[in-house]
């Protein structure tokens, strides 16, 4: 699908957030989780530590995908990975977070964010992106060009990390 034609079919627009979206793109990822597989008590236990605060403006790049109608409806958000992240690669990034609304699922809207979340990761000489992702996200990334990263260390590997080298 060319960018003109998923930014038709997804109807949003793209921009970097500030702190007036918290409260609205905290709400996206509460509807999100919501669809996760997980127990109830797991997702409310589980909510607040997803919950993006002011501070993390600071240490993170967040992207919104807007719709004119719905208002925001997707969030992605970057981080600079550490060395012990991935100890491999001498500079890489990290996805720290990519939430769409359910009711703009399927409507190109998370991989817009995807895609403007590499742009930016590239921008700053990141070799590639790494994420550690929702079992049930395996398939969207491994779609947009993520390979999956064998668990070296049960103790220490996150099971669902995939990660992107930049070309």
């Amino acid at each position: 699908m060319s960018t003109a034609a998923a930014k038709r079919a997804a109807g949003c627009s793209l921009r970097n957030a500030d702190s007036d979206d918290l409260d609205d793109i905290n709400d996206v990822i509460a509807a999100a989780m919501d669809t996760w597989d997980l127990a109830e008590r797991v997702k409310r236990i589980s909510l607040p530590l997803y919950r993006y605060q002011p501070h993390d403006l600071a240490h993170l790049q967040i992207v919104v995908a807007e719709s004119g109608a719905s208002g925001i409806v997707g969030v992605a958000a970057l981080e600079q990975a550490s060395a012990g992240d991935f100890p491999a690669e001498p500079s890489m990034s990290i996805l720290h977070g990519l939430y769409v609304d359910p009711a703009y699922h399927g409507k190109a809207v998370g991989s817009r964010l995807l895609k403007r979340i590499e742009e930016i990761a590239a921008a700053t000489d990141a070799s590639g992106l790494l994420v550690k992702a929702q079992q049930e996200a395996v398939g969207f990334f491994a779609h947009h060009g993520f390979n999956t990263l064998p668990v070296e260390d049960e103790s220490r590997d996150y099971p669902y990390r995939l990660w992107k080298r930049f070309s």
